[in-house]
């Protein structure tokens, strides 16, 4: 098996990056997660929350809230994966699975994007069986879908339809999560 040059970015993900349609600038995703992070005081401000990275789309929001958030908190992460590289997603899997005490705390938990829900409401479940006295969720992204059977996260920066969606946290075949703006692949490139 030919193992590709570790320093060498494909092709294709070089490009497809590039020309793929900018949905919301920079300076728009930074004033939304001002206001986002705003609501987020109001609404857990006085309740010694958690809050929980979903890595590895969640570190971004997760960051960006981390530094505007001006009460106590403690942070915390877990890595799951139901997408891996691929662009399909699969059973959710545990990579690293939350190591602090839940029990009783209010935690909220920070993910780039909310296409099905799955992922993000299989964690609740999983944090309200842990003992979490209340699992509060905020996405960057909220997928607007026909098809959505799953609660809807408690808080979003911005809906939007189909496609796929890089940059903040959300990328391709695990590139453009550094973008601080976001994208739309051109139809096709998936």
């Amino acid at each position: 098996m030919v193992m590709p040059d570790a320093g060498i970015v494909p092709g294709d993900v070089a490009v497809i990056g590039e020309r793929a349609r900018t949905v919301l600038d920079a300076d728009a995703v930074r004033a939304g997660i001002d206001r986002l992070a705003v609501r987020l005081t109001l609404a857990l401000g006085e309740t010694n929350p958690l809050l929980v990275a979903v890595l590895q789309g969640g570190l971004y929001l997760s960051g960006q809230l981390m530094a505007r958030l001006r009460f106590p908190l403690q942070q915390a992460s877990v890595q799951v994966s139901r997408y891996g590289n691929a662009t399909e997603g699969g059973a959710l899997r545990f990579l690293a699975p939350l190591s602090a005490e839940v029990t009783g705390r209010t935690v909220l938990l920070v993910d780039d994007i909310f296409d099905a829900g799955i992922t993000l409401n299989l964690l609740a479940s999983h944090l309200r069986e842990r003992g979490a006295a209340r699992v509060v969720s905020a996405v960057l992204v909220r997928r607007q879908r026909a098809d959505q059977t799953q609660p809807p996260p408690d808080f979003h920066l911005v809906e939007c339809g189909e496609g796929w969606l890089i940059g903040c946290g959300m990328d391709y075949r695990g590139y453009w999560r550094n973008l601080p703006e976001i994208r739309m692949l051109q139809p096709g490139d998936t």
